[in-house]
C-alpha cells in the first residue's frame, strides 16, 4: 500500500463490528451502515479463528472499496497486510505506529487508542498516527471494565493536536453531541450498531454530525 484510495480526514460515525452468524451477514451488515452513512469501518473480532478472521476481512474488503469507505482492522497488522485493508487500529499491548506504518506502507491509515491519556496520544502522532482514540466515555457493554475517560480530554486533545479525534464507549445517538461539541470528530460505535435495522441505527448517528454542522455555521 503507497497510497491511500479513500477520504481522509473524515468527520462523522466510525463503525466496528462485532461478529455475525457469516461473512455474508457481516458483509451485508457493513454495506447498510455505509448506506446510513458509516464513514470508517473497523473489522474487530477477538476469536483466534485465523481462517474465519481472514474469511470475514476479506468480504469487508470488498464492500468498503466499492463504497469508498476506509477499512482497518483491529490490533492485527498482519490481517490488515493480508487483506489489503487501508490500516490498523492499533492499543496498548500492540505494535507501535511506527512499526505498522513499515509494514503497511506509507498510505496506511494508523489509530491508536490513548484512553485517557493525552501524553500517550501525543507520542503517537510523533511517532506517524494518523488519529488517536479516547475512551470509554460512558458505560460500555463492550468494555465493561474500562477506565472511564473525561470530556475534558477530548477538549485538551482538540486544542493540542492536528490529526482527527475519535471518542468510544457506550456511545448513544443522544449522547454523542456533547461529544461532538468538546471535539470528536469521529464516533466509534459497536453496541449502538446492533439490531434490526443497521442502516437506520447509523443514520442516527450521521445525522448527529449534520445538526453540529449546522448549528455551527448557524444555518
Amino acid at each position: 500500500m503507497t497510497e491511500r484510495d479513500f477520504t481522509w480526514p473524515l468527520r462523522g460515525l466510525y463503525a466496528i463490528t462485532d461478529g455475525a452468524a457469516s461473512a455474508r451477514a457481516l458483509a451485508e451488515q457493513v454495506a447498510a451502515w455505509i448506506a446510513g452513512g458509516a464513514q470508517v469501518v473497523q473489522y474487530r473480532d477477538k476469536t483466534s479463528d485465523a481462517a474465519r478472521r481472514l474469511t470475514e476481512a476479506r468480504a469487508l474488503r470488498t464492500v468498503c472499496r466499492e463504497a469508498g469507505v476506509p477499512l482497518l482492522i483491529n490490533d492485527d497488522v498482519a490481517l490488515a497486510a493480508a487483506v489489503g485493508a487501508d490500516g490498523v487500529h492499533l492499543g496498548r499491548a500492540d505494535a507501535g505506529p511506527a512499526q505498522a506504518r513499515a509494514q503497511l506502507g506509507a498510505g496506511a491509515l494508523i489509530g491508536v487508542s490513548s484512553y485517557a491519556d493525552l501524553g500517550r496520544a501525543r507520542a503517537a502522532v510523533a511517532q506517524g498516527a494518523d488519529y488517536v482514540a479516547f475512551g470509554r466515555f460512558f458505560a460500555s457493554t463492550t468494555k465493561p471494565d474500562a477506565p472511564p475517560a473525561p470530556l475534558a480530554v477530548l477538549q485538551a486533545a482538540r486544542a493540542a493536536l492536528s490529526v482527527p479525534i475519535v471518542a468510544i464507549g457506550g456511545i448513544t445517538p443522544d449522547n454523542a453531541p456533547m461529544l461532538i461539541a468538546a471535539g470528536a470528530d469521529l464516533v466509534a460505535v459497536i453496541g449502538g450498531l446492533r439490531g434490526a435495522d443497521p442502516a437506520a441505527q447509523a443514520r442516527a448517528y450521521a445525522e448527529q454530525f449534520t445538526i453540529a454542522a449546522s448549528v455551527s455555521t448557524g444555518a
